[in-house]
């Protein structure tokens, strides 16, 4: 089971570009038709784009899960929530720093809330963004 102990841990960076093929495959997936998020290079990305982009090019997209030792079989996606300081365009080439920032049992133990944010920069050093998720862990029984 996952506890304090977590809270500070980082995970290896993820370096990701904003490729105009990748986007529209996104956009085309979720059906989003908003023209603002197909205008050229000025288009910012959808706002729930950052997950997806950390996700398919992280080396080992459930890193976080090993490294706290959890079963991919007992997790449940909590929330997430995303605040922007800046504008993602295409052609950014953005940098993820994901850490722990929460541990909290619930339930009488039966279950594990983890915080994970991850601060998001560009390729000119400008913090662009910052995402969080709530990853709920449903935990053994005891016997």
């Amino acid at each position: 089971m996952v506890d304090q102990s977590a809270v500070g841990r980082t995970f290896t960076p993820v370096i990701a570009r904003v490729e105009p093929g990748r986007l529209r495959f996104f956009l085309d997936t979720l059906g989003e038709t908003n023209p603002l998020y197909r205008d050229g290079a000025a288009a910012p990305v959808p706002p729930t784009y950052l997950f997806c982009l950390e996700m398919m090019d992280a080396a080992e997209p459930f890193e976080f899960l090993t490294a706290l030792g959890i079963d991919l079989a007992r997790v449940l996606h909590g929330e997430q929530r995303f605040d922007y300081h800046a504008p993602v365009v295409i052609g950014d080439t953005l940098t993820f720093r994901p850490r722990v920032t929460s541990v909290t049992e619930k339930k009488g133990g039966a279950m594990t809330l983890i915080v994970v944010e991850t601060a998001v920069t560009n390729q000119a050093g400008i913090h662009v963004a910052d995402t969080s998720r709530t990853i709920v862990v449903r935990n053994a029984r005891p016997s």
